[in-house]
């Protein structure tokens, strides 16, 4: 259900935007996006789990608040992360 700390090492390496980058718009898009997609799967075989499908629900409310200030700040950063990740808009 979670991920785990090696997956989330290489996230934060494949989407940072400078050497050491943990904290960019992009880097914490990019990890809400791999909790959500796994969240996802395990929605697919529990489907009554009511109490991890609310905590689902605020982390994609997160990462649209996140892509919205990405968006209003850099739109080209924005429209690249989204092309990279896969999310539709």
């Amino acid at each position: 259900m979670s991920i785990t700390a090696e997956t989330k090492q290489q996230v934060m390496k494949d989407y940072a935007t400078a050497e050491g980058d943990t904290g960019s718009p992009e880097v914490q898009v990019a990890i809400l996006t791999t909790r959500i997609t796994a969240l996802t799967e395990h929605f697919k075989t529990h489907k009554k789990d009511n109490h991890s499908r609310r905590g689902l629900l605020k982390l994609v409310a997160q990462r649209r608040k996140l892509l919205d200030y990405l968006k209003s700040r850099d739109e080209a950063r924005y429209k690249t992360l989204i092309g990279k990740l896969g999310i539709r808009r």
